[in-house]
């Protein structure tokens, strides 16, 4: 199906977007702030126009805009602990926006985001700022000829990194397990819900079989009624006829007395 011109514009302005969102900004960046609330307005008119995509597209497109929202509003946070957690909830887009993206753009946003967070992490923890590339070897190479007092606060500050990096880890797996034992949960009742719809199919079945059974039995105690009925009714024609030839006979033999 052809695309609208309301979906192309809404992919040209995503497709910025993200291009913009890629780069370094500043803090008197406002245009990307400005774009995602027109995307936002283009993609509730996208839903609601004749010719809209399909809905996986739709959904799509809904992640790539929360995503582009949600790193603003990460940006926004006064901490890089701040920052490095909010993006770590972030959910980049699954397609490509434009056809010669090998990898979504956002995918690619966020990876370069969280390794900005990190940066700004391990810089606030040793209180070093943005000093190039070869800053932590310069710091490894200097320790050495650094005083007893700097060198405990260095290991001080990699103990502080290590415990962060460790609560990632453990959140990662905590998240993990979570997940498993819900879906073990869910498992579980899917069959206790599979093993009491067989249990109420086997009901159903005996429950018919026995109304089977009784109407089978209501059927033979009926003709077992009749039965008894008729064998009655001819006791009594039979002993009625029998009373009335005994009286036609006691009249012939003993006649009426003159």
């Amino acid at each position: 199906m052809a695309s609208s011109r309301l979906e192309i514009n809404f992919i040209r302005l995503l497709s910025r977007c993200e291009s913009i969102a890629s780069e370094k900004r500043g803090e008197t960046e406002w245009r990307l702030e400005k774009y995602v609330g027109a995307l936002q307005e283009m993609l509730v008119a996208l839903r609601k126009s004749p010719g809209k995509p399909t809905p996986e597209v739709l959904t799509d497109y809904t992640r790539k805009v929360d995503f582009l929202k949600g790193l603003l509003e990460a940006e926004k946070l006064s901490s890089p602990t701040e920052k490095a957690l909010a993006n770590q909830f972030l959910a980049p887009g699954r397609t490509p926006t434009i056809a010669n993206e090998r990898m979504p753009a956002t995918k690619t946003v966020h990876m370069q985001t969280k390794a900005r967070c990190t940066e700004e992490m391990r810089d606030e923890l040793l209180g070093t700022g943005s000093l190039g590339k070869g800053t932590s070897e310069t710091d490894l190479r200097n320790r050495r000829g650094m005083p007893l007092d700097e060198r405990q606060s260095a290991a001080e500050l990699d103990a502080v990194m290590q415990h962060h990096h460790n609560l990632q880890e453990k959140l990662a797996e905590d998240m993990l397990n979570l997940a498993r034992n819900l879906k073990n949960n869910t498992m579980a009742a899917q069959n206790i819900i599979k093993q009491d719809n067989q249990t109420l199919s086997h009901s159903m079945r005996q429950a018919d079989l026995n109304f089977e059974k009784l109407k089978t039995e209501s059927e033979r105690l009926e003709q077992h009624t009749k039965k008894s009925v008729n064998w009655l009714l001819w006791l009594m024609l039979i002993l009625v006829s029998f009373t009335f030839i005994s009286m036609i006979l006691f009249i012939r033999i003993f006649p009426k007395l003159r």
